[in-house]
């Protein structure tokens, strides 16, 4: 949205350690580090070995550790960054481990989003507390992608570390701010059923899984 000038600032929050790194780099470090993050990516060999090295890594700086993330989410079967994951084995086109590997691509995002650092404050934390801190100003836009375990899906628990969410609590909580809201979720009874509840609208959106089927996610919406 930043990017389209469709809003003067975006606040972005995240929880987990991992990816909070990816931002804390991009948006906070030096220009060294970026510079560094995207010159570790474009000149990395995708080998086995060298996959395994770098997800074996304890790293000390935000920048390295941002790099492991990256090397995670594009190693590891569907992205998945949660513990135990497997690697990707034929990948697209049979191409295993260098099958979601655009280092160049990658490196470009990057670089655009470190353009817009001025116009986009991050910060490690929950998101309810976030929430809670805008919850008064009409002219906030919240968009929540939370892990999709409502109604006993598995989806968000194999995807990420932080899986656990009051969902309940989430549709409670978006339902008294003053601003305007987009939920992302999966399409089950239960995440319907508190929409209802509480009083958003549901739009159902096609979405491609990774085994390119087509399924169908819910965007939560208000007004």
């Amino acid at each position: 949205m930043a990017a389209e000038g469709l809003v003067d600032r975006v606040f972005l929050c995240e929880l987990d350690d991992d990816v909070a790194a990816v931002w804390e780099t991009i948006f906070h470090g030096s220009d060294n580090d970026v510079t560094d993050l995207s010159r570790k990516i474009t000149t990395f060999d995708v080998t086995l070995d060298n996959v395994r090295a770098i997800l074996e890594s304890k790293p000390r700086s935000a920048k390295n550790r941002a790099f492991r993330t990256v090397i995670k989410n594009r190693m590891q079967r569907g992205g998945i960054m949660a513990a135990g994951a497997g690697l990707v084995k034929e990948g697209e086109a049979g191409k295993g481990l260098k099958s979601r590997w655009y280092p160049d691509t990658l490196a470009k995002r990057i670089e655009v989003l470190r353009s817009m650092k001025d116009q986009i404050d991050f910060e490690q934390g929950d998101a309810f507390e976030v929430v809670s801190r805008f919850a008064d100003d009409p002219e906030a836009f919240f968009f929540i992608d939370p892990p999709y375990t409502a109604g006993g899906k598995k989806a968000g628990s194999r995807l990420y570390t932080h899986n656990e969410i009051d969902h309940e609590g989430l549709f409670a909580l978006m339902a008294s701010v003053k601003g305007s809201v987009m939920m992302t979720y999966d399409d089950a009874p239960e995440v319907r059923a508190m929409a209802e509840r509480h009083g958003f609208r549901i739009e159902l959106v096609p979405m491609k899984n990774t085994h390119h089927a087509i399924i169908h996610e819910l965007l939560i919406l208000k007004p």
